[in-house]
């Protein structure tokens, strides 16, 4: 979600600023080239949606219609006030487009009653079965008939505006060829932003509802936070509000009908939920599609990769595009693009995918101009720091294999031949394992590239790593974990971690002349982490217990990932059952979670086996 308020928890960098502020410093090129309208345009059931419109000033020919919806606002209102740039990138902007903006149903200046992921109706009875497809063809065919067009029109959007862009896709207007939902929410409990796999992600949640929808100003254009909340120590702070049952009263989350209530009254995949899930109406699409996503996004990787594999599934020969950078929620936005974290990638990757990728798609399909021939999947190998080209996603030459964990913090490719073994740690909600090393009252963003050695330094978090690697290993697809454990507890989460591990005295060049080279000896850089609420091991709908000391299989689905460990590096996955307080804290107890007390907590003694016939693995996608 492109959760965009910035309050303690910092659920991400406002990457729709990019897209409005950095390519320009002022309006000084809109208001030359551009003239703006603003318009309430009539939906089909009555309601008015607020929109601005910037047309070119030079009239001598007719130009594509690009827009974009969002919850976050259209701002600067007034006619006489200019956005600082124009559509996704600025080439597009001198390019000449007719750019459309609209406040979605029911946020700012728009009338209506807002829904978080508007559940989408595909057999429409009536003027008053209503989402956002109909809200999309409604407001293109006002715009056909009202400005100087040449009837096409493209839409795009990051993360809420991205899942606007996948939620027209669904019978869309004829008119609509081009669309790129960029990091686009997709299903909010099982992997974009508000759960993962039935773990609710506090930290996220929690900074961002007490401010996006409180009561509304008259004028429309602001919005009251529910509270106010400041914390220098986000795990203290966590920590010491206890269990979650007291953020549902005051002076917290008071209003029932607030989107944190909602969320927490839904803690199973129930029809809430499913009616939310977009992917499922993502058949037969007709546009063109480029799908934008970023292998370091903390908020809507999942939503970026399931969004396009939706579409390859569920709509054949669709004209359908993959693209996934090194970038975090909306990287691609911002003027440039040169490494993240402890990586640098030799260049910028920004200027080849906005002048190379983004341009050319809405250029070729929107305006016919010059061609577009990229390749079905475009991925930024980590490790090797390059782009590859794929025919399918996964690649067919990557290969699952397995990496089976063993004792003495082995992980290799033969399976354990002892008869028992097993590894065991204490879990403890008191003291949950920190998601980061950094003491920050925001979320640390580059937690999914940090070096681990302060988790495998715990008594409660397990590691397992190869031997020195012979050669380079490149992984290319999604990464499964097939864990058997037994617990003393009722229910427990399951945190898995795979990991890059550098070798003694290794470093990387600097990143500005004249800098010293980054000391990497040890480094445990994380590639790729992913949570699963155990109660849901078999059904997100229908969670059930553990039973006390009972060997079962915990199944945990990581993200895709495009990374190399290179020669001499090792590969290492961690285990652990707190994730704190990126992810909220589990009583280890078989509960309503938002109903818990703190008699609740307890800690768990946990195992995970590893022999030959319980033999816990992560399947690894290897290219052969």
């Amino acid at each position: 979600m492109m959760k965009i308020f910035v309050f303690c928890s910092c659920l991400l960098i406002s990457v729709m600023s990019f897209a409005q502020n950095v390519a320009v410093q002022d309006t000084g090129f809109v208001r030359s080239n551009y003239k703006k309208t603003e318009q309430y345009i009539t939906m089909r059931d009555g309601v008015k949606l607020f929109t601005a419109i910037y047309t070119p000033i030079d009239s001598s020919q007719t130009y594509p219609i690009l827009m974009q919806r969002t919850p976050y606002s259209i701002r600067p209102y007034g006619t006489n006030n200019y956005r600082r740039s124009l559509g996704p990138n600025a080439n597009l902007m001198r390019e000449k487009y007719i750019f459309v903006y609209q406040d979605a149903r029911g946020r700012y200046k728009s009338e209506g009653t807002f829904r978080e992921m508007t559940p989408a109706i595909p057999n429409k009875k009536s003027k008053k079965d209503v989402d956002e497809s109909s809200d999309t063809y409604d407001t293109i065919e006002w715009l056909l008939k009202h400005t100087k067009n040449n009837g096409k029109v493209g839409q795009s959007g990051i993360s809420f505006p991205g899942y606007y862009s996948s939620a027209a896709l669904p019978d869309a207007h004829p008119a609509l060829v081009a669309v790129s939902p960029q990091a686009p929410m997709s299903d909010e409990f099982i992997g974009d932003d508000c759960y993962h796999n039935g773990a609710f992600f506090l930290m996220d949640n929690f900074g961002f509802y007490s401010g996006f929808d409180g009561p509304k100003s008259a004028d429309g254009q602001s919005y009251q936070s529910h509270f106010q909340a400041s914390y220098s120590d986000a795990y203290q702070y966590f920590l010491d509000f206890g269990p979650l049952k007291k953020s549902n009263a005051a002076p917290y989350f008071a209003d029932p009908n607030s989107i944190w209530r909602q969320t927490t009254a839904h803690p199973v995949y129930d029809e809430f939920w499913q009616s939310r899930n977009i992917k499922n109406h993502l058949k037969n699409i007709k546009p063109a599609v480029l799908v934008v996503g970023g292998w370091f996004d903390a908020e809507d990787l999942y939503g970026a990769l399931k969004t396009y594999a939706a579409i390859e599934k569920q709509s054949p020969g669709n004209n359908n595009r993959l693209v996934m950078g090194p970038w975090t929620h909306g990287g691609w936005a911002a003027p440039e693009w040169k490494g993240f974290a402890q990586y640098q990638f030799g260049g910028d990757v920004n200027k080849y995918f906005q002048e190379e990728i983004e341009t050319k798609f809405f250029n070729f399909y929107l305006k016919g101009k010059g061609s577009f021939d990229q390749a079905e999947v475009t991925v930024f190998e980590t490790g090797t720091n390059k782009w590859k080209n794929y025919d399918v996603w996964p690649p067919k030459n990557s290969q699952a294999t397995a990496y089976y964990l063993d004792t003495k913090g082995k992980l290799s490719a033969s399976k354990p031949a002892a008869a028992k073994s097993a590894t065991e740690y204490e879990s403890d909600p008191a003291k949950p394992v920190p998601y980061t090393n950094v003491i920050s009252g925001r979320r640390n963003n580059e937690y999914m590239a940090e070096d681990q050695r302060f988790a495998s330094r715990r008594p409660d978090v397990l590691s397992f790593q190869t031997d020195s690697l012979t050669e380079d290993l490149t992984l290319t697809g999604e990464i499964v974990a097939n864990l058997m454990v037994s617990m003393t507890g009722s229910d427990a989460d399951f945190i898995v971690k795979v990991i890059d591990v550098w070798p003694i005295n290794s470093t990387i060049p600097a990143a500005k002349e004249g800098e010293r080279p980054v000391q990497m000896g040890g480094y445990q850089q994380m590639v790729r982490a992913e949570v699963l609420r155990g109660k849901f091991r078999n059904s997100f709908s229908k969670p059930e217990p553990f039973a006390k000391d009972k060997v079962e299989k915990v199944t945990v689905k990581l993200n895709e990932v495009a990374h190399t460990f290179k020669k001499g590096h090792r590969v290492m996955v961690q285990i652990q059952s707190s994730w704190f307080p990126l992810v909220d804290r589990n009583p280890q107890k078989f509960i309503n979670i938002f109903e818990a007390n703190e008699a609740d907590f307890q800690k768990s003694r946990i195992a995970i086996h590893h022999d030959a016939t319980n033999s816990s693995h992560i399947m690894l996608p290897v290219m052969r």
